[in-house]
């Protein structure tokens, strides 16, 4: 009897611990089953939101016919490599009564776009439009367009077309400067034609120079042929860039993607929108990089800046004493970090307007004012040659004759030449100076950042420096200004 008792009071105490946890869990806060399921991204919101603003864009170009005879070129090829007209082609000369055959239509691409705008303007890439003779723009409830080319930038990949229709549905434009590497993005496009895909992946990385104007935002979001001017959309839905170009050794999406960040691609856009062309501003200087050794040996610290190798005759620079060899380390206030900094800042600022622009020379920093001038097609540098005359007699010091160097002064001739007002010339270079890559008929303009116009002031401010460090040499090859440092034996 007494087991049995026990017994109902043990089954009884249990079950009023189970009732009792029960009330207490229910009073607690509900736990998903998969907590990490919430942090994973959902896209649909924002396909149903920005999906409506992304437009298919296909390309027309006309092509003249020649009716069933071969082109030029090929009837050229024959002529040249079997010295006779390609077989079925009448020797005689063309047919002046001929009719004409018309132009024909030929697909030229397809691409993607977005609207920015309600009343039908569309952003997309210039190289999406480059060359067509018609665009066609689709929207994704199947409407289709004729559009007019508002204006194209090819050295930022940015166009802007225009459709004749209003009450559109237009994108959200996002803060670049709030985009972080590792967020989550989506584009949206038509690769290889299929329209209103979408793909995802993260950003893998921001500032991305591949050597053009802008500083692209590198992603792993699956971007093919047709990608190109489709938007890239953060996870509150508003576009941050425009899905320009892919890294491929295929020709295929190889997993790193660039896009145009979205500020950027707004400020050429109105420029576009207003006056159907992009104006950049230029200052005439040919710039490269600092290296870190170099900017050590000449007490710049760290590496950063742009190196002026090279300052065109006449140019904004060069009427504003902008020298070879000096380092531009800011730009109205802004600081150069790296060459590529100084193009874009510059480039941005609106020709005409009065700069300052902060550089490093000699061991010293000063600020130089200059008058921004219109960017203009690229001149061919022209490289100064030497010339058959007299030359001064080879000079090597014992301090010279240690780095390998054999120098003379530089003749008048020679400096009206090189634009220089003085120098030393390198007839000859050997051991360390070879080393350092520097060559007969190379300038030497400084040592030290001591300026040098002769051989006198070269030994001097050779006998000056520190030869337990590397000595830096700044010297001019031709019309480019460059460092070099002489590392002296061990």
């Amino acid at each position: 009897m007494m087991l049995k008792i026990k017994g109902d009071t043990f089954r009884s105490s249990l079950m009023a611990c189970a009732l009792a946890l029960a009330s207490t869990t229910a009073l607690l806060p509900a736990t998903p089953v998969h907590a990490q399921a919430r942090a994973l991204p959902d896209f649909t919101d924002l396909v149903d939101q920005v999906g409506p603003a992304v437009v298919n864009i296909r390309t027309i170009e006309k092509v003249a016919q020649a009716g069933n005879e071969p082109d030029e070129e090929m009837q050229e090829f024959f002529r040249r490599f079997f010295g006779q007209p390609m077989p079925g082609v009448p020797r005689q000369g063309p047919r002046p009564n001929r009719p004409q055959a018309p132009d024909e239509e030929r697909p030229r691409g397809v691409g993607s776009g977005f609207i920015l705008s309600s009343d039908g303007f569309v952003m997309t890439n210039a190289h999406v439009v480059d060359g067509a003779s018609e665009v066609l723009v689709t929207l994704p409830d199947k409407r289709e367009f004729k559009a007019r080319i508002i204006g194209a930038d090819k050295r930022t990949d940015v166009a802007v077309v225009k459709i004749e229709a209003t009450g559109l549905p237009a994108v959200k434009v996002g803060d670049v400067s709030k985009l972080r590497v590792g967020e989550w993005v989506m584009a949206i496009g038509s690769p290889f034609g299929l329209e209103n895909t979408v793909t995802a992946g993260i950003v893998s990385a921001k500032q991305r120079d591949t050597g053009d104007y802008l500083p692209f935002i590198q992603t792993d979001v699956a971007i093919n042929p047709g990608n190109s001017g489709g938007p890239l959309i953060n996870m509150r839905g508003e576009v941050v860039g425009i899905n320009s170009q892919i890294y491929s050794r295929s020709g295929g999406f190889m997993g790193i993607s660039f896009s145009i960040p979205i500020d950027e691609a707004t400020r050429v856009a109105d420029q576009l929108r207003t006056s159907g062309r992009v104006s950049r501003g230029r200052i005439g200087v040919q710039i490269d990089q600092v290296t870190k050794d170099v900017a050590e040996s000449i007490g710049l610290g760290k590496a950063q800046g742009a190196l002026v190798r090279g300052v065109e005759s006449g140019s904004p620079g060069d009427k504003a004493g902008i020298e070879p060899g000096d380092i531009i380390t800011k730009f109205d206030g802004k600081a150069i970090e790296k060459p590529s900094d100084l193009p874009r800042l510059v480039g941005n600022t609106k020709p005409g307007t009065k700069s300052s622009v902060t550089v490093f020379r000699r061991g010293s920093t000063r600020d130089i004012n200059v008058t921004i001038a219109e960017i203009e097609p690229d001149k061919p540098t022209k490289v100064a040659a030497d010339r058959d005359e007299p030359a001064a007699k080879p000079s090597a010091s014992a301090a010279a004759k240690s780095m390998g160097l054999a120098l003379s002064d530089l003749t008048e001739a020679q400096k009206k030449e090189l634009k220089l007002k003085g120098g030393v010339r390198i007839d000859s270079a050997t051991d360390a100076a070879a080393r350092a890559g520097l060559r007969e008929g190379d300038v030497v303009l400084a040592v030290s950042n001591v300026e040098v116009a002769n051989l006198k002031e070269f030994d001097a401010a050779l006998a000056k420096a520190d030869k337990s460090k590397p000595v830096s040499l700044l010297f001019r090859r031709g019309d480019w200004a460059q460092y070099a440092l002489l590392r002296p034996a061990r």
